[in-house]
């Protein structure tokens, strides 16, 4: 059986967002900005690229978020915690790391997305299971936590 060995390597922290899973949240949501994109990527017509910086900007109206999954990912879901607007994140589900205990935790909503989404134009599925995470304007005192059905 033949692995990507890409998709098991950190040789890239990008894992573009599956366009099914985009859009239905989009109709929820409607979003008004992706805060951290790649031109060739983006979900919104306006966005943040790595050059403008999301993390030094401000962010208004809804915004989504699929940060990068390395070491700054604590910074992205940090910034949407502390942004006083609507933040919907994609994020890996790694419920044993510090900045899920700090940051997802204390959001609004959590939806583990049952199986694995393929992202991009992979032929293969992530190797690590996925949730969205919402931030809202004023966050709840109970967390909702369910699952999400990608497509």
């Amino acid at each position: 059986m033949a692995i990507n060995s890409v998709l098991y390597s950190s040789e890239s922290e990008v894992w573009e967002t599956p366009k099914d899973l985009f859009d239905k949240l989009d109709t929820e949501f409607h979003f008004d900005i992706d805060v951290c994109a790649l031109p060739s990527n983006s979900k919104c017509t306006t966005f943040f690229t790595p050059e403008q910086d999301g993390l030094k900007q401000k962010w208004e109206g809804v915004c989504w978020m699929n940060p990068p999954y390395g070491r700054k990912i604590g910074a992205w879901m940090r910034k949407a915690l502390e942004s006083n607007t609507t933040v919907v994140c994609l994020v890996p589900a790694r419920t044993d790391t510090k900045w899920w205990h700090d940051y997802a935790m204390k959001a609004s909503e959590i939806r583990f997305i049952k199986g694995r989404l393929k992202f991009g134009d992979s032929k293969n599925s992530a190797p690590f299971p996925s949730a969205i995470i919402v931030f809202r304007k004023k966050n709840n005192e109970n967390i909702k936590v369910t699952s999400f059905e990608k497509g």
